[in-house]
């Protein structure tokens, strides 16, 4: 099990959790996502899990969670056995080290200089893996809202209101055509896959949007059906 140090928190990937526990990555996931759905807080749950990605070997973007050392104490009381055991005695072995490491006293010039040139070697990489994460780390649930919120929002206003005649007769035509334009744009599967980082840009796509010329025509001709 690997323990990395990004921007000051311990943190193992969940690879090597499902390797130490004997299963395979996507249960270990589904573990994970389970527990912080119970959490139910975000950004609690982000002090014991943090949302990643890796490339795999055909250069696929895969999830993955970065976990804490709290995060994998959490995990462990959902282990039994022996495996469970194994587990919990190996990250508090390497989570201790690893501590110990950062918490060690310099006793000469020599060791400070050494330490020095290391300290900033891992800057180079701490900084490398923070903004990795930064861009990769997708929005939240209530993020998720808002976004679904402005949405509704700028649709039902394009259509002329809840009461028009479009509303009525092609909103599920005009809230396709909103989502298939948002998910070209930002080239996501879905809305929810988002980085946290465009949240902003998202929100001002969203109150930006207009009806193409096609759809708007479509729009037009249903609401002068009901003021005949």
């Amino acid at each position: 099990m690997d323990i990395i140090n990004i921007n000051g928190q311990l943190v193992t990937d969940s690879r090597d959790v499902a390797e130490m526990v004997g299963r395979t990555h996507d249960k270990v996931i589904r573990d994970i996502r389970n527990i912080t759905e119970h959490l139910g807080d975000t950004k609690i749950g982000e002090s014991y899990f943090i949302e990643s990605t890796y490339m795999n070997s055909q250069n696929k973007e895969l999830p993955c969670y970065l976990l804490s050392k709290k995060g994998c104490e959490l995990y462990a009381t959902r282990m039994t056995g022996e495996k469970g055991t194994r587990f919990a005695m190996k990250y508090i072995e390497q989570f201790n080290k690893m501590e110990q490491e950062l918490n060690k006293p310099i006793n000469s010039l020599e060791l400070a200089l050494q330490a020095a040139l290391k300290h900033e070697q891992e800057i180079k990489g701490i900084k490398s893996d923070v903004d990795y994460l930064k861009g990769s780390m997708r929005i939240d649930s209530l993020q998720q809202q808002e976004i679904q919120q402005e949405a509704k929002k700028s649709i039902v206003h394009a259509l002329g209101g809840k009461d028009s005649n479009a509303y009525i007769e092609i909103s599920k035509k005009a809230f396709s055509a909103f989502w298939n334009e948002f998910k070209q744009y930002f080239k996501v599967p879905r809305y929810g896959d988002i980085p946290k980082v465009k949240q902003e840009e998202a929100i001002r796509f969203i109150r930006l949007w207009r009806p193409s010329t096609t759809l708007q025509m479509e729009i037009d001709s249903c609401n002068s059906q009901m003021t005949l």
